[in-house]
């Protein structure tokens, strides 16, 4: 009773002016997990929700200010699909939030507008593009846990989970890592909150979470792309088949595309380097007219043994690159 009474007089001017504009305005923000959000989608919002890169970062918020002067402020440059607040359990803002935009050039503008904006006398905020992380580093786990083990317990304490990767640990024996990605960033920083809190459990291994590093994510993406040692170590390399053509493989984009009201996706691709047993790797982009963001990768490709060229395998691979970045978004 006496910390409700605490945490009820804190900034209680700025938290009575907040309910007013709420009653006067019929904005409805919703408190969970740390955070309140308005919209997602806005009332009168029509279609799916804005492309990536439309979320900007804000930082550097007094911790009495709410979305009865933020949303308006962010508001005037752009039309809001999603304004989320963070919030400390006493009421106060944890001095940052996230505001997401109908499209890029609004969340352009207001980067342009606010970035070091004096919302107060010597108060000057941060606005920048919101990353959007979406990996999580699970350290420590058990070399037993197996991928089926942790897959069901994640499923179980977090929401919006797309795969799980397991590696062996380069620092520890008998120990593993695994990658987590989830659907959005969203979806990953509060699962982030919620298995920091405890709740995996795998055996009696203290496992730590944090966001994946980018020098980290670089690494296990060359360790990937490289051959497998077997296939280009003494002898000639042989051919790894590909089950699928390179058309029934393009029909199948073209038809998600379609579907979702996207144009006929474009094909780049170049090769960058070739091996001494004639393994060559490919670079290849993908760009999809009315989705903003293009879909690049490096892959390796086997020396032609089925009268289908290096090119058309690396089409075959980008475009079911494609087809599960796709399926995960869409």
């Amino acid at each position: 009773l006496l910390l409700q009474t605490w945490t009820n007089g804190i900034n209680e001017a700025s938290k009575m002016a907040l309910l007013a504009w709420e009653k006067e305005t019929g904005i409805e923000l919703v408190q969970i997990n740390g955070q309140r959000r308005y919209g997602g989608p806005p009332p009168g919002w029509v279609g799916g929700p804005p492309p990536a890169g439309t979320e900007v970062y804000i930082a550097r918020l007094p911790q009495d200010i709410y979305e009865d002067t933020l949303i308006p402020l962010f508001g005037s440059v752009g039309r809001l699909y999603e304004f989320r607040l963070m919030m400390t359990f006493s009421g106060l803002n944890r001095g940052f939030a996230y505001a997401r935009y109908a499209c890029r050039q609004d969340a352009r503008s207001a980067i342009a507008a606010f970035h070091r904006f004096q919302l107060r006398h010597g108060c000057a905020i941060v606005v920048c593009w919101s990353t959007q992380k979406r990996e999580l580093l699970v350290n420590g786990l058990g070399a037993s846990v197996s991928q089926q083990e942790l897959e069901a317990t994640l499923q179980r304490v977090t929401e919006g989970i797309c795969s799980v990767t397991l590696h062996a640990s380069p620092s520890q024996k008998q120990a593993r890592f695994a990658v987590l990605k989830y659907r959005s960033h969203e979806a990953a920083a509060l699962a982030k909150k919620a298995l920091m809190e405890g709740n995996l459990r795998l055996g009696e291994a203290k496992m730590r979470v944090d966001w994946l590093d980018p020098q980290l994510k670089q690494k296990l993406q060359l360790c990937e792309e490289e051959p497998p040692s077997s296939w280009v170590q003494g002898g000639e390399s042989p051919a790894v088949p590909l089950p699928l053509s390179l058309q029934n493989v393009l029909d199948c984009l073209n038809t998600l595309c379609w579907k979702h009201h996207l144009r006929t996706p474009l094909f780049m691709t170049k090769c960058v380097q070739v091996n001494p047993n004639g393994w060559q790797r490919f670079w290849y982009q993908v760009a999809i007219p009315g989705s903003h963001v293009p879909i690049s990768g490096f892959m390796w490709i086997s020396p032609d043994r089925q009268g289908q060229s290096e090119h058309e395998k690396a089409k075959v691979v980008a475009a079911l690159h494609v087809l599960r970045v796709l399926a995960e978004s869409l």
